[in-house]
């Protein structure tokens, strides 16, 4: 019996699954964060044998049984350098299997169309959008870095709460339920002690900024305006990189899914995103599977072309 991986890695959780060669989901696992530009390749080459390792001894499976493992891993296409390492460590960590390294993004796109044609938008910490046309041409726009991109994302939505808390403040907006929201969860007898309790504990780090969307969120339920248009212009960015990749493709008309945890916000961007892709002629579409189910389509497609369908009915 030959088997196959699956892998969906993010900054801070890694999903593993093993399917035999009929498709049939065999076992998964999850890890800690992958990101090598964090981690560097060693350790990261490290967590993915470790994963392999304890899935394939539960069965009893040997590494010359594995016929080809898909790792979405974040971080991939972003330098020529980085990637040529990661993979040279990862091909001699995981030597003989043939393996395949994509974006984390693509594993999304594979999960939530089902390999359709079509975009997919990632918001959680970061923002990104990916797509492939029926050529298989393949594009992606956003997720440069956190200092000049990420547009619409979590971490980006964390840094727009703390702005609009101090405009209302200040005077610049009206006071709204984001104000008092911001001074209970930080227990501020002023509102400038928002700087010592925030910018030296949070501000360098990416998740803890992140994080912050969810009182930016609260607050939008509670009908603050200023926080539900800050949804309103997540969505305006996030359809625009849809656009940055309906270009690149040629795909005039065409189905979007997405993933990542801004998504969590329900209607507040659902609503506004739709609006905004129905005008470019695209259809929102709830994700089909995911992201490491993805993973495994791409696993099949790749090194299993003639299972992925018997995988397809399984999944």
């Amino acid at each position: 019996m030959n088997y196959y991986i699956g892998v969906d890695g993010g900054g801070t959780k890694t999903a593993f699954a093993l399917w035999d060669e009929r498709g049939r989901l065999c076992a998964r696992r999850t890890a800690e964060g992958s990101s090598y530009r964090e981690k560097g390749t060693e350790a990261v080459a490290r967590l993915m044998k470790d994963g392999f390792t304890a899935m394939l001894r539960e069965h009893s499976i040997s590494f010359f049984q594995l016929k080809g493992a898909v790792m979405a891993l974040p971080c991939v296409g972003e330098s020529e350098e980085g990637d040529r390492i990661l993979r040279e460590e990862l091909e001699k960590t995981l030597t003989p299997v043939p393996i395949l390294v994509v974006n984390d993004v693509v594993a999304g796109w594979a999960g939530s169309l089902k390999l359709r044609c079509g975009i997919n938008i990632v918001s959680g910490t970061g923002s990104i959008a990916y797509g492939r046309n029926a050529a298989r041409k393949q594009a992606r726009c956003g997720g440069w870095d956190e200092f000049f991109s990420d547009e619409g994302s979590c971490y980006w939505l964390g840094r727009k709460m703390l702005q609009l808390f101090s405009w209302q403040c200040d005077g610049r907006l009206d006071p709204g339920p984001l104000r008092e929201i911001v001074r209970q969860e930080f227990k501020l007898e002023n509102d400038f002690q928002i700087i010592e309790r925030v910018v030296p504990q949070i501000s360098s780090h990416r998740d803890t900024t992140a994080a912050l969307q969810r009182l930016l969120l609260k607050a939008a339920q509670e009908g603050d305006p200023s926080a539900v248009a800050a949804y309103e212009e997540a969505a305006e960015l996030l359809a625009a990189m849809v656009l940055g990749v309906q270009k690149e493709l040629g795909l005039e008309r065409c189905p979007v899914s997405y993933s990542g945890g801004l998504f969590h916000a329900g209607q507040l961007i659902l609503r506004p995103l739709t609006k905004l892709l129905e005008g470019r002629g695209c259809t929102l579409e709830k994700p089909a599977l995911e992201p490491w189910q993805g993973a495994g389509l791409l696993c099949f497609e790749t090194f299993a072309p003639d299972s992925l369908h018997q995988m397809m009915e399984k999944i």
